[in-house]
């Protein structure tokens, strides 16, 4: 329509009769209609819950006329077994509490012997002193919001059980990775005469294979060899370098036990392994102890590996030089350096891989360092490998989640000379 102060356009004269027709139409519905038509049931009933007048859209979803209902039906009628059990403990008492009820969900019997979803709100008419008259009840079709909350909690359940399958799945293949992680590792170190010897393995994650590895296994003439490695990467590529590794060393020194030429055949074998496509190296410590009258000689060599540390039993703490030595697996020769000491009642060798020194510890998230595993060994006491390893164990549990990457630890040393009692002694 156009403003009073305006002249219609040519042909604008017609569309405004029409939409003033339109209007007029809509104007013309009566109350009863809109009472009778409307899209939701209405019906008011006494206050003992006795119909006394009900719509029509309410009769058709029921299928009932109105003869049938009007008087003789009282509104708790029109519902199922449980919505009449839930209308006379809560639904009633509520009302009459309170006065109004809003958007209760219950059901109704429909026609065809149908349960028709629906949301129910009551409010109590009163009269001009606060006397309640009747009962006002308003009821929407619900059937569509029940299938979708139907729909909502059937996805809720599919991704509950999708979880926990997931969950289970998880468990399981952790569970296999936990047992293929143990078949690269000794299940317990051998008895060593005249030595002792501890291990521990942290994983960093259980959904992952570390390349962290080490062993303890005899050779001629009384003389023990051992290592410790460290492969790059995770996963099962980085499990099969492991194997291959382990398999590869133990193998060379039965065959020949110089540390040089063992670090020096696994380079060959991984080099020629993996280098048609992605390199596969890892860095490797391999020694030879060797018991001599009162001592242990120890001879290793290593190739890219941190420096082993040896506590000993003065209470001092140091590194075993092995600089220069090159990963294993790099490139087809390879240097490796060598280096030589003596293990003496109550020193301790210790062997790890970098999730140690390489753990993030503080407010800024500094390295470790070997700095600090020096003086840690320092300041312990020297009361052999399984106190040490211990002692380091507990570190590595404080570092929480800066520790991010597997660790073994391995340590060999010579039990501490038992005193010498004198007949003094024994008095």
């Amino acid at each position: 329509m156009c403003r009073t102060d305006q002249v219609p356009e040519p042909g604008e004269e017609q569309d405004v009769d029409a939409t003033d027709a339109v209007f007029t139409s809509l104007m013309e519905d009566s109350a009863e209609e809109l009472y009778e038509q409307a899209p939701c049931g209405y019906l008011s009933t006494l206050m003992d819950g006795t119909i006394a007048k009900i719509n029509t859209t309410l009769l058709d979803w029921l299928g009932l006329e109105r003869s049938q209902v009007v008087g003789r039906m009282r509104f708790a009628d029109l519902l199922t077994v449980g919505g009449k059990l839930y209308h006379e403990t809560h639904f009633a008492p509520l009302l009459q509490m309170k006065g109004e009820v809003s958007g209760i969900a219950l059901d109704i019997k429909a026609a065809g012997k149908q349960r028709m979803p629906v949301l129910v709100t009551s409010k109590v008419k009163t009269s001009a002193d606060g006397e309640p008259l009747l009962i006002r009840t308003t009821v929407f079709d619900a059937r569509d919001r029940r299938a979708y909350e139907a729909e909502l909690l059937r996805g809720r359940k599919a991704a509950e059980e999708a979880r926990r399958q997931s969950e289970t799945d998880r468990a399981r293949l952790q569970e296999a990775l936990a047992v293929l992680q143990q078949s690269l590792l000794p299940a317990v170190l051998p008895v060593v005469p005249g030595l002792e010897a501890d291990s521990y393995y942290h994983t960093a994650s259980p959904d992952l294979l570390g390349g962290d590895f080490y062993d303890l296994f005899p050779l001629d003439g009384g003389r023990w060899a051992f290592f410790l490695g460290d492969v790059c990467g995770k996963g099962p590529q980085a499990a099969a370098v492991t194997s291959l590794a382990r398999y590869t060393l133990r193998a060379a020194a039965l065959y020949d036990a110089d540390p040089v030429n063992v670090l020096t055949t696994l380079n060959t074998v991984l080099h020629e392994r993996y280098a048609s496509g992605e390199g596969r190296y890892c860095t490797a410590i391999f020694g030879v102890l060797e018991p001599l009258d009162g001592h242990v000689s120890l001879h290793l060599a290593s190739g890219g590996h941190p420096s082993a540390l040896i506590q000993r039993a003065d209470g001092s703490a140091d590194y075993l030089p092995t600089p220069g030595g090159l990963l294993v697996g790099v490139l087809p020769q390879a240097p490796f350096t060598a280096a030589r000491t003596d293990l003496w009642p109550g020193d301790t060798l210790l062997l790890y891989t970098d999730g140690l020194t390489e753990a993030r510890i503080g407010a800024g998230r500094e390295l470790y360092g070997e700095d600090a595993l020096r003086a840690f060994a320092a300041a312990q006491t020297p009361a052999g490998p399984q106190a040490l390893i211990t002692a380091l164990s507990g570190v590595l549990a404080s570092f929480g989640d800066g520790l991010d990457d597997d660790t073994a630890l391995l340590a060999i040393g010579v039990p501490a000379a038992l005193p010498t009692l004198t007949s003094e002694d024994l008095t």
